[in-house]
């Protein structure tokens, strides 16, 4: 495939290093010049012919040397035009040296072609066919003015016309190079920044893994590690530091897995009670480094009782619909006797049975509701026309509720699934109402702005005993309950619902009664 070359007024970096390079030889080879007419003179083959001319030209070039030098480290000009400029200067200044020498006999034309294969590379095969040609118009004008002004053997212009032809020759050698060193070379950036990316990629995908990663040498010292592994073994650790100062029975294991050094799964117990699961992989690298993978076995059975909860929550959602139905019918069964009997003793049988079937539907009904907490649809709702309407169809139940219940001014618009705030804010009120006092404002409800931007908080506050704090923890499991005719249900499924609109229910540590706070998406109303 052929790589495109670069513009020139955008060269990269490495031509210019090329182009200083060739700046450096041509400073020395101008030096040499100069240094060998001056003080070998003519015990050697340089200005023979014109000894005067060599010295001015061999001076004139030392001084063109150092300018090139010069403006290729400030680059005052596009990176071809110097490269031109520099090998016209070359060839003149090699030309008219080999005239004052002699001709080409002298073996100045070699350097010529020095000359020529240097500026393709350099300029990695641009123009390379017209350095050639001016080099071969130059000592070409050269054997022709030594015909007509001296002396020449016609044979020269063989030599001069073989010289020529290895002028193109070089040239076209040099610009095949320079075609595979330019494509190489594009290759190579490819690579390297295919290779820079996946290692970031590869970065990032460590440093977010959930397990610990740690690079650990043959004598125990922590190479590389993610941020994961701090968390994991509960000390701040840096790359460097000995195994054995992070976690002493890590770095006693290690030392007996060296001595074998096979992929090997173990468990370990930490001081603070914390189980991980330890992986020791060899590397497929030689010094005896090693990868550990750590991983948090408290996470890792939260995630299997997670599983065991959705595949239980489908069960017990399917058994509720073949439960309900005969429960039904039980139901009706036990009222239409109630009608029949006239016995105060079987119909107090008939009113017990009546009492658990409806506690074994409110359970149903329950577990129904809790199947459908990824059904959410939130939408925009007005707090305060929402619970309006709440408080009339409470106050339809339980007349004394509107007495009861106080709300707070302010009003603020959240974003939540309209069924489920219904379910969670009846769950709330009836515990509240349960427990809080007789008195007028006893359950308080409030709504203001969260301390975080586009939260609103919604609280539930009663004036009754409260949460026991021995039992904080353990209110939102399912199937805890303080009150008898209660399924325990209520609180989780709460919960549950909150969070499938985005919103977070809490339990505050706040005294005297039950403070619940509900932090959902939204603004306050101006």
């Amino acid at each position: 495939m052929r790589t495109p070359a670069p513009k020139e007024d955008d060269a990269i970096e490495s031509f210019w290093r090329s182009l200083r390079f060739f700046s450096i030889y041509r400073f020395s080879i101008a030096l040499l010049f100069l240094v060998a007419a001056l003080i070998f003179g003519d015990a050697i083959a340089l200005g023979t012919h014109n000894a005067r001319l060599f010295d001015r030209v061999a001076a004139t070039y030392v001084v063109l040397a150092i300018v090139f030098l010069v403006a290729v480290q400030r680059r005052p000009r596009s990176f071809s035009f110097q490269l031109s400029l520099q090998v016209a200067a070359d060839v003149a200044a090699l030309t008219l040296m080999m005239f004052a020498s002699g001709g080409q006999k002298s073996g100045i034309a070699i350097l010529l072609l020095v000359v020529v294969a240097g500026a393709a590379l350099v300029g990695q095969g641009r123009m390379t066919l017209f350095y050639a040609a001016l080099a071969s118009v130059a000592v070409l004008l050269e054997e022709s003015w030594r015909a007509l002004t001296m002396e020449s053997d016609p044979a020269d212009f063989v030599q001069t016309g073989i010289i020529c032809i290895a002028f193109f020759g070089t040239a076209i050698v040099a610009r095949l190079l320079a075609q595979r060193v330019v494509a190489n070379e594009t290759l190579a950036q490819e690579r390297g920044r295919q290779l820079n990316e996946q290692l970031r990629i590869s970065e990032r995908i460590i440093r977010d893994m959930e397990d610990g990663v740690l690079v650990v040498d043959g004598v125990g010292r922590v190479r590389l590690l993610n941020p994961r592994v701090e968390g994991l073994l509960g000390v701040p650790v840096a790359d460097g530091a000995e195994l054995a100062a992070l976690s002493p029975g890590l770095a006693d294991r290690y030392l007996v897995w060296s001595a074998q050094s096979v992929e090997t799964v173990e468990m370990l117990r930490q001081e603070s009670g914390r189980v991980l699961r330890v992986r020791y992989l060899p590397s497929a690298e030689t010094g005896g480094h090693a990868l550990i993978y750590l991983e948090d076995m408290e996470r890792v059975q939260l995630q299997a009782q997670q599983l065991k909860l959705a595949a239980l929550g489908r069960l017990t959602a399917n058994m509720a619909h073949e439960i309900r139905n005969p429960l039904a019918a039980i139901s009706h069964a036990a009222e239409l006797l109630a009608e029949e009997e006239a016995d105060p003793l079987k119909r107090r049988l008939v009113h017990i049975i009546h009492d658990n079937t409806g506690r074994l539907n409110q359970l149903v009904t329950e577990v129904l509701e809790l199947g459908r907490r990824d059904r959410a649809h939130p939408e925009t709702l007005r707090w305060q026309a929402f619970l309006s309407g709440f408080l009339e169809e409470l106050a339809l139940r339980d007349p004394l509720a509107a007495r009861r219940v106080h709300v707070v001014e302010g009003d603020v618009t959240l974003q939540f699934d309209r069924g489920h705030l219904y379910r969670v804010l009846s769950n709330l009120m009836g515990n509240a109402l349960r427990h809080a006092s007789a008195a007028d404002g006893a359950v308080r409800l409030m709504a203001r702005a969260a301390v975080t931007a586009n939260r609103v908080e919604l609280y539930i506050i009663d004036d009754g005993p409260g949460v026991d704090e021995a039992k904080h923890n353990q209110v939102f499991e399912p199937f805890f309950t303080t009150h008898g005719a209660g399924t325990g249900l209520g609180l989780y499924i709460a919960r549950e619902l909150c969070e499938a609109s985005g919103a977070r229910l809490e339990l505050l540590e706040a005294t005297p009664g039950a403070h619940f706070r509900i932090t959902a998406e939204g603004q306050v109303c101006s």
